[in-house]
């Protein structure tokens, strides 16, 4: 990929910058910008930005202040954080895997992190801690066992994914499971937790998300140039420098840790890991992996996906996962009659 060599850190850290990955992350970036003037301003409680800026700054009325510190910024933040994470996630993960079905929601890391929630709801009636714990550790646990029983030769392909997928059917079949042995009022809860949605969610699951992200993406971005050489191959990213074992071992850690986080946070929103790190990739042309644009486009596709199904299904808006389940469905036909296609040429 052509672009320019930027050394940050002491050169420690060493970021390729392409011209077009520069243009679809500033498109990106600008269409998560004006998504979240939209969000901020229009609904059933219109705003002018500068109503919005005065409460910003603590000088709205009591009325606007509920309306925009307590219903549309946390769903605007959280929105961008689980999307920038969901994608980032997808795209380590599918490189990892050199397959572009392996996302965290295709081979079963979202799915893992659902049934820990859901343990942590129908067994133990956790609160937002406990559901959040629950999620991150049955991500983690359901990552070890596909990477334990995809070990050895084709790991990093078919076999990976396909594992994954059959893991994932297993765990969907013990999350209904969970739903009907459960309580009628825990089961709806858990059911509506299951559609994945931006609303009714505090300060403190965004907060914790936040710090996730912050921690973790900034490890990815700096371990970039890495992911890149390890889809040559495990030899030959050894032979340029590359500690195999340990690179992969953070990096599918980082990968899980931010999906599993996402799903505790805004319960699984489906396919988004999957169609960002493509759309992104494809837009910049790129032969290697491309974080920091697909961060911004998964931002921006989960923005405009909240955005269209608060402001087009009034009163009563549609959970954010129905919308991304769509849209991601009709990719990922898309994305399969492509790879059916370039098989059979």
């Amino acid at each position: 990929m052509t672009g320019r060599l930027v050394r940050l850190g002491g050169g420690r850290i060493s970021l390729r910058v392409g011209p077009r990955s520069v243009v679809v992350g500033a498109v990106a970036a600008l269409v998560v910008v004006v998504g979240a003037l939209l969000a901020m301003t229009t609904g059933s409680f219109p705003l002018t930005l500068t109503e919005v800026a005065e409460t910003l700054v603590g000088q709205g009325s009591r009325s606007t202040e509920f309306i925009v510190l307590d219903q549309r910024l946390p769903r605007l933040v959280l929105a961008v954080g689980v999307g920038a994470a969901l994608a980032v996630s997808g795209a380590v993960l599918q490189s990892l895997s050199r397959n572009a079905l392996g996302s965290p929601d295709v081979i079963g890391f979202t799915t893992g992190a659902s049934t820990g929630a859901l343990v942590a709801i129908v067994t133990f009636g956790a609160g937002t801690l406990g559901t959040s714990l629950g999620a991150l550790a049955g991500g983690l646990v359901t990552a070890l066992l596909v990477v334990a029983l995809s070990a050895g030769r084709g790991t990093q392909g078919l076999r990976m994914v396909l594992i994954g997928i059959g893991i994932g059917a297993a765990l969907l079949a013990i999350n209904s499971w969970l739903i009907t042995t459960a309580q009628l009022q825990t089961a709806v809860d858990a059911q509506a937790w299951l559609l994945g949605d931006l609303s009714n969610r505090g300060w403190p699951q965004i907060l914790a998300l936040t710090a996730v992200v912050v921690v973790l993406l900034p490890v990815l971005f700096a371990l970039g140039r890495r992911l890149s050489l390890l889809e040559l191959g495990d030899r030959p990213a050894g032979a340029l420098g590359v500690d195999v074992g340990r690179t992969r071992t953070t990096l599918l850690l980082c990968a899980v840790a931010l999906a599993a986080a996402s799903t505790a946070a805004a319960g699984p929103i489906p396919f988004l890991a999957l169609a960002a790190p493509q759309i992104a990739r494809s837009l910049t042309r790129a032969a290697t992996p491309v974080l920091l644009p697909s961060a911004l486009v998964g931002a921006a596709l989960l923005v405009v996906s909240d955005l269209a199904v608060t402001r087009l299904f009034q009163p009563v808006p549609l959970p954010v996962g129905i919308a991304t389940g769509l849209i991601g469905g009709l990719y990922l036909v898309a994305l399969l009659v492509r790879m059916w296609r370039g098989s059979t040429t």
